[in-house]
């Protein structure tokens, strides 16, 4: 069952016994959880009937007798696992879940890793039961995920600043969640997010940041390239050499499925974006790197990485490192 799905029964106060919520994808399950915890129930309601467990304070005998017990004044009670990972023999739920209680809706979050498919319980989860299954978002489906997000608020949200939150923050979803909904709060009347509002309010740099970084590169503009670094460098969150490294490193991977094509001019759908400076500095980078080049460029980006965590390296600073390899691949 989807995201969606799940949450548009919920609304309509159709649930099921149970619900196992798992995957790498943290955000999904928080949202889910956090609707559980305060939308399901009301006020009233939630004194009596609505309980929540943490895997690694609680045990599979005392979450049990939990959802045995019968609800009080009301049709349903609530029964929330949260971080159900770090639970112990967490299989010995197996019995409640072949045969629950049909008043309790119990929530189970399964965090960063899935059931082993063979288990007698994840069959039975299957067979009887809601299970939604979650994975990290693709870095080309980031933009339509922020773009739908923002629209659910009810804002709009102009290209550039789209690109801005996405190359900043990349797949964290409940970060980026976070900093829309801030946005939000924020625009004081206004119904569209511009570039301006996300420096403002978040503390990207429309001047300064990797998507800047990258278009100096693909243009080889290295006086742009050092500024920009020296930027980094003198604002470490800004562009720690962690998040720059892997967006390079995207951006030529995207370069090299350009060459390819064999000079396809469908870009958009190539990198995943029909941003006009996306596609003009993509355009710009297969002009000025060669494949050859682009492959060289990627093995440097891989040395620098290994430079960064202290392989073949004396202790440089990110910046150093930056700047070297900046000038590496504008050779």
């Amino acid at each position: 069952m989807s995201f969606e799905k799940i949450l548009t029964d919920w609304q309509k106060k159709s649930f099921k016994p149970i619900y196992w919520l798992e995957g790498e994808e943290p955000y999904y399950i928080d949202h889910l959880m956090q609707y559980a915890e305060h939308q399901l129930l009301s006020d009233t309601e939630k004194e009596f009937n609505l309980t929540v467990f943490y895997g690694r304070d609680t045990d599979w005998v005392t979450l049990i007798n939990a959802c045995r017990r019968y609800p009080m004044f009301a049709d349903k009670q609530v029964v929330l696992l949260k971080e159900a990972q770090q639970m112990k023999d967490i299989e010995k739920l197996e019995a409640y879940i072949e045969n629950p209680l049909s008043s309790t809706i119990l929530i189970i979050g399964y965090k960063e890793k899935k059931l082993d498919g063979r288990l007698k319980m994840a069959k039975l989860l299957k067979q009887k039961h809601e299970i939604l299954s979650t994975k990290k978002l693709y870095d080309n489906e980031l933009p339509i995920w922020v773009k739908q997000t923002a629209q659910t608020m009810g804002y709009a949200i102009q290209p550039k600043a789209l690109v801005l939150l996405v190359d900043a923050i990349g797949n964290d979803l409940n970060r980026l969640y976070n900093e829309i909904e801030k946005l939000t709060l924020n625009l004081k009347g206004k119904n569209e997010i511009t570039d301006d509002d996300v420096e403002e309010y978040v503390g990207i740099s429309k001047e300064f940041n990797v998507f800047e970084l990258q278009s100096a590169i693909a243009h080889k503009n290295m006086a742009k390239a050092i500024k920009i670094i020296q930027y980094f460098e003198s604002n470490p969150k800004a562009g720690p050499l962690q998040l720059v490294l892997p967006s390079i490193h995207g951006f030529f991977c995207r370069v090299l499925m350009i060459h390819a094509e064999k000079g396809s001019k469908n870009l958009s759908s190539i990198i995943g974006s029909n941003h006009p400076s996306a596609i003009a500095d993509h355009a710009a980078a297969v002009k000025n790197y060669s494949p050859q080049k682009t492959q060289q460029i990627l093995l440097l980006v891989h040395d620098y990485n290994l430079k960064s965590i202290g392989i073949h390296d004396a202790g440089s600073s990110g910046a150093d490192l930056l700047k070297e390899l900046a000038s590496k691949i504008m050779l």
